[in-house]
Parts: C-alpha cells; sequence; structure tokens
C-alpha cells in the first residue's frame, strides 16, 4: 500500500493553525495580571473616600488613633491606612420592664419582664413599673472606644436608678399621683451618671408607660382608692364651687353692715356734737345771769313733766278727793 504524503502534511498543516489560534500561556498571565491590577486599582479607588449620611457621624482613625469626626458629606481617606467607622446618631428607644414586638410595638403577651419591672416601694409594698427609654449618641468617638457596651452600661444605669427612685415613694403615689415626680427625677439622675461615666450616650427622655400592683387583689383595691380619690376630690370641687356662690354674697352682706355701722356712728356722733353744742351755749347763758337761767330751766322741766301728772284738789280736811278734769277734752288731770 503505498505511503499518502498529502495526508501526512495536511495533519502537520491543522496542528500548525490549532497551536496557532491558542494562547500562549505567557499572555494569559498577562491577563490575569492586568485583571488583578485593575481589581487592586478599583478597589484602591474605591478605599479613598467615604459617605457620611445625614443621621451619621463618622471617626476617622489612622494605626488606631483618632483622627477627626466628620459629620454628613463626601470625604477623602488614606486607603489601608485610614478606617471610618460609621455611628448612627439618630434617637433610639429601650423598653425597661417590658418586650418590645417586631413591629416596635408593645408585646401584650410578654408586656412585663418581672425582674425587671417588680420594684419595692417605701410603705414595703411591691410594684411593677415599666419605663421608656429614648436616647442617642452625643460622643462618637466616647461611644466607640469609652466602653464596649454602652446600651448595656444605660440599661444598668437606667434600672439601678428607677429602683433608688421607686424605693423613696409609696406605692399609692407610684401608682396614682407621683408619676411626673418619679419621671424628672429619674431623668435628671441619669444625665448626671451620664456625664460622669463619658460613654457618648445622652437621654433625651424617658416616661412610665404603666404602673400597676402584682396582683389581681390589690389592683381591685387600688381601683377602690382611686375611686374615692375621685370622690374626695368631686367633694372638694363642690365645696370650691359652693363657696364661690355663697362668698360673694356674704361679702356684700358684711359690706352692708359695714356700711350701716359707720352711717349709725356718724350719726350718733352729730348728735352728741350737736347736744355738746346746745350744752355748751346753755352754760355760757348760765354764766351770764344764773339766777334767770335757773328759773327758765325749772319751767321748762314742769313743762315736760305737768302734762303727765294726776292734778287733785282738796282741802285738806275732806275725805273725798275731786279730780279736776280737762274741760278741753273730758279727761282727768
Amino acid at each position: 500500500m503505498p505511503f499518502d504524503w498529502n495526508s501526512l502534511f495536511g495533519k502537520k498543516k491543522n496542528r500548525a493553525e490549532k497551536n496557532k489560534n491558542t494562547p500562549s500561556p505567557k499572555s494569559i498571565r498577562t491577563v490575569i495580571i492586568g485583571v488583578v491590577l485593575a481589581l487592586v486599582l478599583l478597589s484602591t479607588l474605591s478605599g479613598c473616600y467615604f459617605h457620611v449620611n445625614e443621621q451619621e457621624q463618622a471617626v476617622v482613625t489612622m494605626f488606631g488613633q483618632v483622627q477627626g469626626v466628620r459629620s454628613a458629606g463626601l470625604y477623602f481617606k488614606i486607603p489601608f491606612l485610614q478606617q471610618a467607622h460609621l455611628v448612627d446618631t439618630t434617637t433610639h428607644g429601650m423598653p425597661i420592664g417590658y418586650t418590645v414586638s417586631s413591629s416596635g410595638e408593645r408585646d401584650g403577651q410578654n408586656a412585663v419582664s418581672t425582674h425587671e419591672a417588680s420594684m419595692i416601694t417605701s410603705d414595703f409594698n411591691f410594684v411593677d413599673i415599666d419605663f421608656y427609654l429614648e436616647y442617642r449618641v452625643s460622643d462618637p468617638v466616647a461611644y466607640l472606644y469609652a466602653s464596649n457596651a454602652p446600651e448595656d452600661i444605660l440599661r444598668n444605669v437606667a434600672q439601678a436608678t428607677i429602683r433608688a427612685t421607686v424605693v423613696n415613694y409609696t406605692v399609692d403615689d407610684v401608682i396614682t399621683t407621683a408619676k411626673s415626680r418619679i419621671q424628672a427625677e429619674v431623668r435628671e439622675t441619669i444625665t448626671r451618671e451620664l456625664e460622669e461615666l463619658q460613654i457618648g450616650l445622652q437621654i433625651v427622655n424617658i416616661s412610665i408607660q404603666d404602673a400597676e400592683p402584682p396582683t389581681d387583689e390589690i389592683i381591685e383595691a387600688f381601683k377602690a382608692v382611686e375611686t374615692a380619690k375621685q370622690g374626695a376630690e368631686t367633694a372638694v370641687n363642690n365645696a370650691r364651687q359652693y363657696q364661690s356662690e355663697k362668698l360673694p354674697a356674704a361679702e356684700a352682706e358684711a359690706d352692708r353692715i359695714l356700711q350701716q355701722a359707720e352711717a349709725e356712728k356718724a350719726g350718733r356722733i352729730a348728735e352728741a356734737q350737736g347736744q355738746v353744742a346746745r350744752f355748751t351755749q346753755m352754760y355760757e347763758e348760765y354764766a351770764k345771769n344764773p339766777g334767770i337761767t335757773r328759773q327758765r330751766l325749772y319751767y321748762e322741766i314742769i313743762e315736760e313733766v305737768l302734762p303727765g301728772l294726776r292734778i287733785i284738789i282738796s282741802d285738806g280736811g275732806t275725805q273725798t278727793l275731786l279730780p279736776l278734769a280737762d274741760f278741753t277734752g273730758g279727761q282727768e288731770q
């Protein structure tokens, strides 16, 4: 069988063309190096900038040292050397004494956490009281580096402060009238403690969500007390209303009596002054001529006395007395 030289040369030719189309290992290494360099360059460029939102602050560090704090905006940093740590500065909530559901609302089934909510009062009673604490980051550097768990520290401080405050009040006051005072004292104390601890957190507000006795019997008793207090307040309000109605009338009557007394006083004084003036005039006339004045006074007294007397004429010896009749009126004199 003769040898096919054409088929041999054809195979060599096809193998050469195939080797020509296959990339060489050197070209593959070049492509890989180029891709790696591109990725490194892209990562380097992306690490040169960082963005801070409106509700954030960024703490920039280099080799573990704080370089500064940045507010909202776009900033440059040295890649691989500087780090930007973003801190959320919005207001957050912390329930104390009850749990919160995933929707952020109070969970009715697990509303009270016994170890947090149960507290003792000054009259050695127990009460279940829960709070809602609102706080925010005031110092990002202290928040990141002053403690490992600033929120846990805040919760412990709040629980200790609440217990130390509630123990100064009776259970009746805690449930009824002293809630606002307790809130104010707790907020003031927590604020002072956070300033001393310097953990980078600031309290915004704290409010009592609920306060009630731990048993149904005590709850009913306190409801009765609250009802009695409302009745007492109603009685006091009615008494004040009665006072507001009667007091003006009494004041008007008192003014009338005073005015009448003043008028009578003025009349008595005027009358006395008139009598004094008359007596003074009579004395002056008496001093001028005492005999004539005495005679005139005698006649005036007789004129005043005689009309009221009965006049009887007698000869001194008869037993019969004949009254002298009034010839004008027919009456005895």
